[in-house]
């Protein structure tokens, strides 16, 4: 006579099921903490590019230098808006500014809804905008500083740095900060491209 075994089937205790949904929520959390993470560290950037673009656009507005020998019909002066390089460059990083202030709504719904994607797609684009005349602005005044500075004996351009060295300094200073402020970009483009990836 034949012995028959006979398997029984166990369904899965309560503890263990009870065991995976903490669990999965526990990865949901810090996927949750990590994204607020990035998205606090997104707003203390922009606030930190606003900084820069507006002491770009100020102090770039602001240069302006009286040589101290002129006669009753010759001043030797030297302002920003005597080269439309400089105009140029005021205008944009005001335009800059102005973006980065418009922007901070949008870094604070990404703070409180870390799990949306919808405000990081329409950032990563318009910070890509913002950088390009950002950079564009900043390259342009370069140029003239470096002129400014070392002229340019082939077109017998004059440096004009021995001259009027606060005005260079004041131009040089701006154009720094439109670097610092383009470098900021290029990490904010970085964190929401990184953001709308970890979606």
């Amino acid at each position: 006579m034949k012995s028959e075994s006979t398997a029984i089937d166990m369904p899965e205790s309560s503890s263990d099921a009870k065991g995976k949904a903490p669990i999965m929520a526990a990865s949901s959390g810090a996927k949750g903490g990590y994204r607020r993470g990035i998205a606090i560290f997104d707003f203390v950037l922009r606030l930190g590019a606003i900084v820069t673009a507006l002491a770009a656009a100020a102090v770039m507005g602001t240069s302006d230098e009286s040589l101290p020998f002129f006669t009753q019909f010759f001043q030797f002066q030297a302002s920003y808006d005597d080269i439309p390089t400089f105009q140029f460059f005021v205008i944009a990083m005001g335009i800059v500014a102005g973006y980065l202030v418009l922007s901070l709504p949008f870094s604070v719904v990404a703070i409180v809804r870390p799990h949306a994607g919808g405000p990081r797609l329409p950032l990563l684009i318009l910070d890509t905008v913002a950088l390009t005349l950002n950079t564009a602005a900043g390259a342009a005044a370069a140029a003239i500083v470096y002129l400014a500075h070392n002229g340019n004996s082939n077109t017998n351009w004059l440096a004009i740095c021995n001259q009027y060295g606060n005005f260079c300094q004041k131009v040089s200073g701006a154009v720094v900060a439109s670097m610092i402020t383009a470098a900021i970009f290029v990490f904010l483009i970085v964190l929401s491209a990184f953001a709308l990836r970890r979606h």
